[in-house]
C-alpha cells in the first residue's frame, strides 16, 4: 500500500541557526545517518508551545546551551517546508507526516565553546563545529538543500562564508 503525501500534514517544527561571534554556524554531525549529514539544532514543537519556546528547548536539549547564553536576533517570517523523499515516508515519525514545516531563529551564541555540549540524556550528534554558511549548505542531506539554503538566505547579513 503506497502512502498519497498529499493527505498528509506538514509536522510543526523549529531549527536553531545558532552563530558565534563570527558568524560561524553551530552545526552537529547526526549520529542517526549512515554518511556524514550535518544540521543545525532543530525539533518538533509540542503541544500548546510557542516557536520561540521551542527553538531554545530543542537547543538546550540537543547543545546545552541556555537561553541565557543566546540573543535572538531574527526569525522567518513564515513556515518554510520541505517533503520527505519517497523512502522515508510512512517510516519516520510513525507515518503521520509528508514532512515538516519550520519556523527558523537566528540566535548569536554570547558563551564559551566549553559550555556547549553533545553529551546530553539522548545525544543526536556525534561531532560539532562551527562553520560557513556556504559550507552549511553543502553539507546538509540533499532533501533538505532548499530549506538550508531558503534559511541562508534569509538571515544572510549576519552570516560568515
Amino acid at each position: 500500500m503506497s502512502i498519497d503525501p498529499e493527505t498528509l500534514p506538514y509536522r510543526p517544527c523549529v531549527g536553531v541557526v545558532l552563530i558565534n561571534g563570527e558568524g560561524r554556524i553551530w552545526t552537529g554531525q547526526r549520529l542517526d545517518s549512515p554518511s556524514p549529514a550535518w544540521q543545525m539544532p532543530q525539533g518538533g514543537i509540542d503541544d500548546g508551545e510557542a516557536p520561540r519556546d521551542a527553538a531554545l528547548r530543542e537547543l538546550w536539549e540537543e547543545t546545552s546551551v541556555t537561553s541565557d547564553l543566546v540573543e535572538i536576533i531574527d526569525k522567518t517570517k513564515g513556515w518554510v517546508t520541505y517533503d520527505l523523499p519517497p523512502e522515508l515516508l510512512g517510516k519516520v515519525w510513525k507515518g503521520k507526516f509528508r514532512g515538516q514545516k519550520q519556523k527558523w531563529f537566528l540566535l548569536r551564541y554570547l558563551g564559551h565553546d566549553d559550555q556547549i555540549s553533545i553529551d546530553r540524556e539522548h545525544p543526536e550528534f556525534a561531532a560539532w563545529k562551527w562553520i560557513g554558511a556556504a559550507e552549511m549548505c553543502d553539507v546538509i542531506v540533499p532533501f533538505k538543500r532548499a530549506v538550508y539554503d531558503e534559511v541562508v538566505q534569509t538571515f544572510r547579513a549576519h552570516l560568515a562564508d
